[in-house]
């Protein structure tokens, strides 16, 4: 006799990574780079994760102040692996076009965004220069 209970279909781990960006990046090819950035996710490291039942809440961004110069960094990952363990825990899989509005609104107090910031192919570039490879 059934119990009644519905067997859970076992769902695949949502993978945290950009496989192109990693490669992109590995090559330092800037045509790559941009084409993996609008084409594919972003992985963000989160301060605060967004609230599992509200799918507009995407958690509050963690970024870098440098203590002194007072620059604001953006520190973004091709695969959650490459992400510092000293960073908070917590990381967020974001579109091209949440990359392409949060930089268009924090342009201004960004000076820099770094990817894979402690490698293994680290690249630097102005949010400008991100937001003119997420437009091309």
């Amino acid at each position: 006799m059934a119990s009644g209970k519905k067997r859970s279909s076992k769902k695949e781990p949502l993978e945290f990574r950009n496989t192109a960006l990693t490669d992109a990046l590995q090559t330092q090819d800037m045509a790559a780079v941009a084409f993996a950035l609008r084409h594919g996710p972003t992985v963000v490291p989160l301060m605060k994760p967004g609230q599992r039942d509200d799918p507009l809440d995407a958690g509050e961004v963690w970024t870098y102040r440098d203590p002194s110069t007072g620059d604001l960094a953006l520190l973004l990952f091709s695969d959650a692996a490459h992400k510092p363990a000293t960073l908070p825990p917590a990381v967020a899989l974001q579109s091209p076009a949440w990359l392409r509005a949060f930089l268009s609104t924090h342009e201004r107090e960004i000076t820099t965004v770094f990817f894979d910031i402690a490698g293994p192919h680290p690249l630097q570039a102005s949010p400008a220069d991100i937001i003119a490879a997420l437009d091309a």
